[in-house]
């Protein structure tokens, strides 16, 4: 009767059942918001399936990504809609902090878990479930603080960890080093978690820094996301080129390349971008004929298979990209200067060149070479822009661009046809730090345009991008590099229907056209917002694309090639090898295909590309979850050294939840938490979620989902919060709650 959880099923039972059908295999993936909560995605009867894991007992031990066994629960267990419940760390690290980590504080975590429980309607119900083994651990180091304890004697070694990751549930450790950790981001990993104790124990491994403190944060998030950030080793090192940013290409570089030297191409980039992978020439050939190239950089050239720069560079996967910093896949020598397509420097590169009808955007020739190009403008979007406007500007930079422009508006209009999504993150800032002499350092803001030259851009990279993987697809059918993105399960969209209903539209997401069609009818001409919103929900309900090599799908016929969100059959990445190892193992079987160069046959090897593939998506997806957290860190750092006390921002309601708010604010492109009431009782409030609202009792003010708000934001440090975004204090200015 001591022991909170079930034991778990050894593998050896466990197996048989997931091969008979009786449980289910998955990843379980925690609820952001609260760790009480969260889903194993499972196939049955060849349907992806979300089934909701509620509660310690039937969560069972399990912490995020673990890969388990489920089962399904009795159908007169299943509830129609989810809890989705904010958790109130305060109050549950109150609960348990004492020395005795049993059963004594039972009663208090039923009334937290009672938060979970929802009132039920009479829609679909979802399948909830249970786990009973852990088939595979996600244990590592976990980021956090300790919690700080009211009383603390000499003899006190007891204490509880809260981790960054709100998906991870506290951990209980035993340390002497209390006054010497407190206050600080510490490092701890787990041991194991016994069925008597309510959390896993572990033990303190290192100090990061003090809490609060930008470097200490950012190494956090860089710890956190599994992101390789030390120095590139002498070994690395010495295979760049000996003549160091001396080098220029030899006659013998030349070999076989094609030269566009002589040819106006330019690049468009970012601004502050470094590392220019792909520039573009177009030259008008007469009788509606464009021969359209996009140079990429050849870093293959100077990163050979096996060698130590490409070890270091297959490991690292990706570069990662901070809001006040970079971390590059390949050293700063090649990726800011040997391999980036500079203005007025002669650089190798690998070029797809085409013969485009320019009224039709019909392709009457493809052509891949590698090649030599000397760039003639490394402009930015904003600087292409303005050529293109300008009717003064006759040069041959500008109408090389207006028809590289006219062109893609005609591929973008075939593509959308075709079913191809526009979809939508928030729109994109860069935080710029600027000296003061006065206080410390302040951040601005600079937020991202939307100019057609951004369009323009990515057509030509989809062009090649599509382009070259029908190209090795066509020589290597078993051993492409290439990307898929899967259609979204039915029951993914039902949180993007609902929010449509509940404004009056209609989606249809029987397909990724009606799905197009469906987002271009939002509009309101009072939320200037709103269809932006609703594509950052959409975006939200699509699976992850991924990387897979062409071999490994033979097998299950309910796999394809098709990457669903650009309604393509086949799609890979080839723009970007210095920052996406991807794009090298790309270039790879394309300087093969075109028998430009042979490659070793260690590298032509299936169970390699499969490795390699699993490998690198796991880098991409921590690396954007990297990204989202630097800019969270950044966004906080705006609202604490605001020269004023708070900020005041305007907000949309993003998603209601059972207990808060979630206030999208754009100009900051963050997401806040206000909490309907501290005290957990919602006595004041009625929430809807069904048709989209709260009410507030006392005042009968009504907020519905994508409203606009003005929110005033302050920060209040706390010793238990160690994840700085739950520090931010967001009290409701328009309209007004007391």
């Amino acid at each position: 009767s001591n022991f909170l959880y079930d034991e778990h099923l050894p593998l050896h039972q466990v197996l048989p059942q997931i091969k008979a059908g009786q449980l289910h295999k998955g990843s379980y993936r925690s609820n952001r918001y609260n760790f009480l909560e969260g889903t194993v995605t499972v196939m049955i009867n060849n349907e992806e399936m979300n089934v909701r894991i509620v509660g310690r007992a039937n969560i069972n031990r399990a912490i995020n990504e673990d890969i388990v066994a489920v089962q399904i629960l009795p159908q007169s267990e299943w509830k129609s809609t989810a809890a989705d419940t904010i958790l109130d760390e305060e109050l549950v690290a109150d609960m348990d902090d004492d020395d005795n980590d049993d059963v004594a504080n039972e009663s208090i975590m039923a009334l937290n878990e009672k938060q979970l429980e929802e009132k039920e309607t009479m829609v679909k119900q979802k399948p909830y479930g249970r786990i009973v083994a852990i088939i595979r651990r996600n244990w590592r180091s976990f980021c956090g603080v300790i919690r700080e304890r009211k009383i603390v004697t000499t003899t006190s070694s007891n204490f509880l960890f809260v981790p960054v990751d709100k998906r991870i549930p506290f951990i209980r450790i035993e340390t002497r080093q209390y006054d010497q950790i407190r206050g600080k981001k510490i490092l701890v990993q787990i041991d194991c978690w016994p069925r008597d104790s309510r959390y896993p124990k572990g033990h303190y491994s290192r100090v990061i820094g003090e809490s609060g403190d930008k470097e200490t944060e950012t190494n956090v998030l860089l710890l956190e996301h599994l992101i390789p950030h030390m120095e590139f080793s002498a070994q690395v090192l010495n295979c760049l080129p000996s003549e160091g940013d001396r080098w220029q290409p030899k006659p013998e570089d030349l070999l076989g390349r094609l030269d566009f030297r002589e040819e106006c191409v330019v690049s468009v980039d970012p601004p502050g971008c470094t590392d220019i992978d792909d520039a573009l020439h177009c030259k008008d050939l007469g009788d509606d004929q464009l021969e359209v190239s996009v140079h990429i950089a050849d870093v293959t050239h100077f990163i050979r298979p096996g060698e130590a720069i490409d070890r270091e560079a297959a490991e690292r996967g990706t570069t990662v990209y901070l809001a006040d910093r970079r971390i590059d896949m390949v050293p700063a020598l090649l990726s800011s200067n040997l391999c980036s397509l500079i203005s007025d420097r002669e650089r190798l590169s690998f070029s797809c060149v085409w013969i485009i009808n320019s009224k039709t955007g019909e392709i009457n020739h493809t052509k891949f070479s590698k090649s030599i190009i000397r760039s003639r403008a490394s402009l930015t979007y904003a600087e292409a822009q303005a050529r293109i406007d300008d009717p003064e500007d006759q040069g041959e930079i500008a109408q090389s661009l207006r028809r590289l422009n006219r062109l893609a508006k005609i591929l973008r209009a075939k593509r959308i046809e075709k079913g191809a999504l526009v979809l939508a993150s928030a729109n994109e800032i860069r935080f710029v730090e600027v000296e003061s002499e006065t206080a410390e350092n302040e951040l601005v803001i600079l937020e991202k345009q939307a100019l057609e030259t951004n369009s323009m851009i990515e057509e030509f990279m989809l062009l090649a991008n599509i382009s070259v993987a029908e190209k090795i697809y066509e020589i290597f059918p078993e051993l492409s590099v290439l990307r898929r993105h899967p259609k979204p399960a039915q029951s993914n969209f039902e949180e993007l229907i609902v929010a449509a209903k509940n404004r009056g539209f209609n989606i249809n997401v029987s397909d990724g056209k009606s799905l197009s069609t469906s987002l271009n009818s939002i509009h309101d001409p009072e939320n200037e917002y709103l269809n932006l919103l609703f594509r950052m929900i959409t975006t939200r309900c699509m699976s992850q694309a991924l990387y897979f090599c062409s071999g490994s799908l033979s097998s299950d016929p309910n796999l394809t090639f098709f990457h669903y969100g650009l309604a393509s059959e086949i799609y890979t990445h080839f723009t970007s090898p210095i920052r996406r190892y991807a794009d090298i193992l790309v270039h790879r079987l394309l300087s093969h295909a075109i028998d430009f160069e042979q490659q070793p046959p260690e590298f032509l090897c299936k169970r390699k590309m499969i490795d390699v593939c699993d490998h690198i998506n796991m880098r991409n997806m921590n690396a954007r979850r990297a990204s989202r957290s630097s800019n969270e860190l950044h966004s906080y750092l705006y609202v604490r050294n605001s020269k004023e006390k708070c900020c005041r921002e305007k907000g949309h309601i993003f998603t209601i939840k059972s207990n808060a708010l979630v206030i999208f604010i754009m100009h900051l492109s963050f997401e806040v938490i206000y909490m309907l009431d501290d005290d957990q009782s919602m006595k004041d409030w009625l929430v809807d979620k069904d048709n989209g609202y709260v009410l507030h009792k006392p005042s009968n003010i009504r907020l519905r989902q994508f409203d606009p708000v003005q929110v005033e934001l302050s920060v209040k440090p706390s010793a238990l919060t160690s994840n700085f975004k739950k520090q931010v204090i967001v009290k409701l200015v328009d309209p007004k709650i007391d």
